[in-house]
Parts: C-alpha cells; sequence; structure tokens
C-alpha cells in the first residue's frame, strides 16, 4: 500500500484551511492509500464482515464498488443516475439511495423501488445514510443547488414502511448511531450544523433532537460520519482537509489532518474492525488544487487505535 504522508506534506493549508495552525494535535501520520480511485466522489463505504470488503459508491457516476483490501480488487456495478448511499441486506443483495428514492439491487440485475417518500420534490436527490443496530435504514434528502430547505431524514423499516423523521434540510448528512443504537446523529452541511437525538431501538421512533456541535465554514462542513466502540463520534469535514473525533458531549478528542481537501465519509472495518476507511473527492476541485492534491479521489485507511463495528444489515 502507498503511503500517502509526503505527498502534499509541503503545501497542506491551501484552499481556505488557514486555521490548520491552531488545530492542537493534529496528524497526517500513517494514513495510506488502499485505493487509488480517481473517483469523482467517493462516498458511503460500508464495511461488510461476512466477505471482508469495503463497499462504497461514486454518486455522479452512479456506480456502487465492492472493494477487497487483501487483494486490491475492486468491482464496479453501473447503475443509472446518482447513488447516494448504500446498505447490505440481511436477505442479499443491497438497498440503493438513487435520486428519487430507495431501490433494491441485485449486483448486476434488477433495481426495484421500495420507497418513494419524495414525488413533489423534484429538485432533490437522495444522499447519505446508513443502518441503525436493529437494521431500519435512515437515509436524508438534499436541495440539488443546497439553496432550499427541502432536504429531509427518513426512515426505512424491514417492512418497506418510509417514514419522515426530520425537515427542513439543505443538505442532510452525517448520519450515524451509537453502539447501544439509543444515540443518533445527523447533519445539514450547509448550515454547519450536527444534531443528535435519542432513538428507541425497539420502534426507532426520535425524540429530543438537540444541536450535538456547530463548525465553522473556514473549518470545513460537516459530511459522512461513524461512531466508534467509545461512542464516540468521527466526522469528516468536507473542505477542511480533516476528519475529526468528538467525544459523547461535542468536545474534540482528536484531529486527523489529511492529504485531501475533500473527506466525505469514513466507516470502520478490516479483521479487526480498527481500520478507519476514508472515501474522498476531487469533482469541484480545479487543476491548480489537484496539482498539490493527488490523492483526491482515493479510498484512505488509517489504525486509529480504536475500532468500530460493521454497519447492521438491512432487517429485510
Amino acid at each position: 500500500m502507498e503511503d500517502a504522508t509526503g505527498a502534499t506534506r509541503t503545501r497542506p493549508g491551501q484552499q481556505g484551511t488557514d486555521d490548520r495552525d491552531l488545530v492542537v494535535g493534529a496528524v497526517m501520520s500513517g494514513v495510506e492509500v488502499v485505493l487509488a480511485a480517481n473517483a469523482d466522489l467517493a462516498e458511503s463505504p460500508v464495511w461488510d464482515s461476512e466477505d471482508d470488503v469495503l463497499w462504497w459508491v461514486d454518486i455522479f457516476r452512479g456506480e456502487v464498488h465492492r472493494f477487497d483490501p487483501s487483494s486490491g480488487r475492486d468491482e464496479k456495478f453501473q447503475l443509472a443516475g446518482p447513488v447516494g448511499s448504500l446498505a447490505l441486506r440481511r436477505s442479499g443483495g443491497l438497498i440503493v439511495a438513487l435520486r428519487d428514492g430507495l431501490y433494491t439491487y441485485q449486483l448486476g440485475g434488477d433495481v426495484r423501488p421500495l420507497a418513494l417518500p419524495e414525488p413533489e420534490r423534484r429538485h432533490n436527490r437522495f444522499n447519505d445514510g446508513r443502518t441503525d443496530r436493529r437494521g431500519r435504514f435512515w437515509v436524508g434528502s438534499l436541495h440539488l443547488d443546497e439553496t432550499e430547505p427541502t432536504g429531509a431524514l427518513y426512515r426505512l423499516d424491514p417492512d418497506a414502511r418510509c417514514t419522515r423523521m426530520a425537515d427542513g434540510v439543505y443538505a442532510s448528512n452525517g448520519t450515524a448511531f451509537s453502539p447501544d443504537g439509543r444515540t443518533g446523529y445527523h447533519a445539514d452541511s450547509q448550515r454547519g450544523v450536527v444534531w443528535h437525538f435519542d432513538c428507541d431501538p425497539d420502534s426507532g421512533a426520535l425524540s429530543n433532537r438537540r444541536v450535538f456541535i456547530e463548525i465553522e465554514r473556514r473549518q470545513g462542513a460537516p459530511d459522512g460520519a461513524i461512531v466508534d466502540r467509545d461512542g464516540c463520534y468521527w466526522l469528516t469535514h468536507a473542505s477542511g482537509w480533516r476528519i475529526v473525533r468528538y467525544d459523547p458531549q461535542g468536545r474534540v478528542d482528536r484531529v486527523l489532518q489529511l492529504p485531501v481537501e475533500i473527506p466525505t465519509s469514513a466507516a470502520f472495518g478490516g479483521r479487526d474492525g480498527r481500520t478507519l476507511f476514508i472515501t474522498t473527492a476531487r469533482y469541484s476541485l480545479s487543476p491548480e488544487a489537484l496539482s498539490i492534491q493527488p490523492l483526491a479521489g482515493s479510498i484512505l485507511a488509517i489504525d486509529v487505535g480504536v475500532g468500530g463495528e460493521a454497519d447492521t444489515r438491512f432487517a429485510a
């Protein structure tokens, strides 16, 4: 595996990251490139603990990928239109969030509609999603230009019932759940806000939604996230060159400085669950920006010293 730490060390602080020197304890060492994917917008990493592979999507290219870190093999499956996120199904195949809703997908086969909860919101598309500990799929939508708060957060139950759980969002992101499933997280990238809420493990009911953290624009936008075994929330800061670990009270515990400007999401995986896989993007970067961060669009990995559980499969 290629060591990524030296690639941009001489000029890491470009593109609106003037606060980098203010970060205490920021580190870049140990970050590796596990897949030089050259993706436009890699997202939704999901570790498959049965086959020891990492699933991920390239949103705008409409691609679903299955990556085997042990062999370096990356299989690509092409769908029509953008793919915002995915979940593995207990019965086999995937749930995929396409532009207009949620579908089941058998690899190389049929894509079948499961829930289309926003037929009237024609300027939206579905985006970030993750299963909770009971196998329900929580997925959000966003306004295509992120100029109107028409996005929402939905819960897809195993019986295909889809419930709108929060509304008035510009760009839904950051969905993740605590190890016991009793706390959920959800972000609006445009607002720079991450909320947390109480989640009933049995019913999936959401209550007591409140602000968890707020991020200044110069530190990037809250994007995808994952929770570790200690209950800490790892959040990618898109356009912030970093992923940050927040403790359950919302305090900064650790900052990992990255060799790319746009980290997009993260997942724990590997045979011991200690490897943090990080997806990244390059689609919005200028040629000048790409010249100082050639690893943009790669899948990165780092052993962060604490593990996390693989995503629960969708319970149907």
